[in-house]
């Protein structure tokens, strides 16, 4: 076979290749995402009631920043590490943001402790319904968003998408649902997202290589 016929049997029914979003604008568009979904849920149960009376200590802006940011630093660092070319310390970026947050909430705990003696323990499976819920859709649309890291790393970007995912809704549902205790927040919502992101990693590379 002479070599442009060759060329021409190579290149027959070739399909274009898409090119993939840059991981800032994929996490941008992945946190649109994720605020039109809370925000639907704010609309519809409403804020909680002495929302801006929590707003006004500055340890409760502290912790629901360092949340935000942690599912924001974990949206970017999912979409860094699809890429092949990127560094596997990538997925050391929410972890500052995630110490920050755990560190207030223990901080919280100690302060309660000292005021009232207790820790204000209670069961509260409301959270873990509501951040499991909203978690579970917004990591799905994270791994297929990603999906193309399948052959290359699944686990690192699947669970860093259900951190993101995790925490996130975890800020949303610090605006709806009333938890004074920090020790609370600490077990419902830590524990929530710890649900969401291991499930993630176990479950998010089948997926995503389902869906390539």
């Amino acid at each position: 076979m002479h070599t442009d016929d060759l060329i021409r049997h190579l290149a027959q029914g070739l399909a274009p290749v898409r090119r993939v979003p840059s991981p800032w604008s994929a996490a941008a568009s992945w946190l649109l995402l994720a605020l039109i979904v809370l925000g639907i849920c704010v609309a519809v149960s409403g804020f909680r009631h002495d929302l801006a009376e929590r707003l006004m200590l500055t340890e409760e802006r502290i912790n629901l920043a360092a949340a935000l940011l942690t599912g924001l630093a974990a949206a970017v660092a999912a979409f860094q590490l699809a890429l092949p070319d990127r560094s596997g310390r990538w997925a050391l970026l929410p972890l500052p943001f995630a110490a920050l947050w755990l560190s207030g909430l223990g901080w919280g705990c100690l302060r309660d402790l000292a005021e009232d003696g207790t820790l204000g323990l209670g069961t509260s499976f409301g959270c873990l319904r509501f951040i499991i819920a909203f978690g579970v859709p917004l990591t799905a649309a994270m791994l297929w968003m990603t999906r193309h890291a399948g052959p290359i790393r699944p686990a690192p970007v699947a669970a860093l998408g259900g951190l993101a995912a995790a925490a996130t809704a975890s800020v949303g549902l610090s605006l709806v649902h009333h938890l004074d205790a920090a020790a609370m927040v600490l077990i419902w919502h830590g524990g929530s997202i710890a649900i969401v992101t291991l499930g993630a990693w176990l479950l998010g590379p089948r997926a995503m290589r389902a869906m390539t």
